[in-house]
């Protein structure tokens, strides 16, 4: 069965939309977990305008299932953060400090030296690292060179090529998939993905063993309610 993270960040926007504590990050993160998700990403940024570093640690002691840090790990103070609440799984994202959102992965050759030696510290203390991704085969045999234990694919493309030709979206991800699982390394997937197309993709991902899931999910709570939507992506990941 592949797992179910859900990313709050867009709640935790929301939330410093007026300042305060409405709606509460970590009830909902809570809620979001007793509604059967597997756990929960956060993608803290420098400039803290959406998840703040204080809200990562509160997470921690709270929540029951996986954390799952993302960032990138070019800043000290997230590579300190990390260090400090030992999540479950970190993500390694190469963001640039002004980025909107993520929208591209590692460059696993020209990085290489970075990724073995920052891999190598926070596995050091425990945590799983997976790795941010095009579903570019050269690129998963790089990254199995670093010490990762995951990658995830960065699957925006495919989430604008499905609407177009849904075979045609998915083969690089199915032979980036299948690199992967050559080399043995395991395989998560985000960005984009939601009630349209996750089912596709999971079926299709040989090995697939989380995505992680934010803008599309929480959008869709405002219409279903969260309870209901977290059931409906569960539902698309796990049925046949």
């Amino acid at each position: 069965m592949t797992r179910l993270s859900v990313n709050i960040n867009k709640i935790a926007t929301l939330r410093n939309a007026r300042g305060g504590n409405v709606p509460d990050l970590i009830d909902f993160a809570l809620k979001i977990e007793k509604y059967g998700a597997n756990g929960i990403t956060v993608h803290p940024r420098p400039d803290e305008r959406h998840i703040k570093y204080n809200d990562v640690i509160a997470l921690k002691r709270t929540v029951q299932n996986e954390l799952n840090i993302e960032g990138n790990p070019k800043e000290e103070k997230f590579v300190q953060l990390v260090l400090d609440t030992l999540p479950e799984q970190v993500t390694l994202v190469p963001d640039s400090n002004n980025q909107l959102t993520s929208d591209h992965g590692w460059n696993t050759f020209t990085e290489k030296k970075f990724l073995i030696e920052i891999i190598e510290v926070f596995k050091k203390k425990g945590i799983r690292t997976s790795i941010f991704v095009d579903p570019e085969e050269n690129i998963v045999a790089g990254a199995a060179e670093t010490g990762t234990d995951r990658i995830e694919l960065y699957t925006e493309n495919y989430a604008k090529e499905y609407l177009i030709d849904p075979k045609r979206a998915i083969d690089p991800f199915i032979n980036a998939a299948l690199k992967a699982n050559e080399l043995d390394i395991e395989i998560n997937a985000g960005h984009d993905l939601d009630l349209i197309n996750l089912n596709y993709f999971s079926k299709n991902i040989k090995g697939l063993k989380e995505v992680s899931i934010g803008h599309a999910l929480i959008s869709d709570a405002l219409i279903y309610g969260m309870e209901i939507t977290v059931g409906k992506y569960l539902n698309e990941l796990n049925r046949p």
